[in-house]
């Protein structure tokens, strides 16, 4: 009887510290992009930022990376929900 085990990958630590000082820099540039008038393109890039943010901080530290393939496929089809609502949300609220 074989077991198939399942291999647990798990980044070193000093991606974790790379990771963290690149969301670090990030923040910092986006307090910049916020003190320069930039018009409609400070929220776009602030916005920008932040999903890129978001993106390091699921796949590094929630480890989405490592999961499954069917996993991550949820979690997109939650995130796609969520970009959805908010649009629609917006939209209303942007016409009143």
């Amino acid at each position: 009887m074989s077991e198939q085990t399942k291999k647990h990958h798990s980044p070193s630590y000093s991606i974790y510290i790379f990771v963290w000082l690149f969301l670090l820099v990030l923040t910092g540039v986006t307090v910049a992009v916020a003190g320069i008038n930039l018009g409609k393109m400070t929220l776009a890039i602030a916005l920008l930022i932040a999903s890129i943010k978001s993106y390091f901080v699921l796949t590094i530290f929630m480890h989405l990376k490592f999961e499954d393939r069917m996993f991550r496929i949820f979690v997109f089809v939650a995130l796609f929900f969520l970009a959805i609502s908010l649009i629609l949300l917006f939209s209303d609220y942007s016409f009143q």
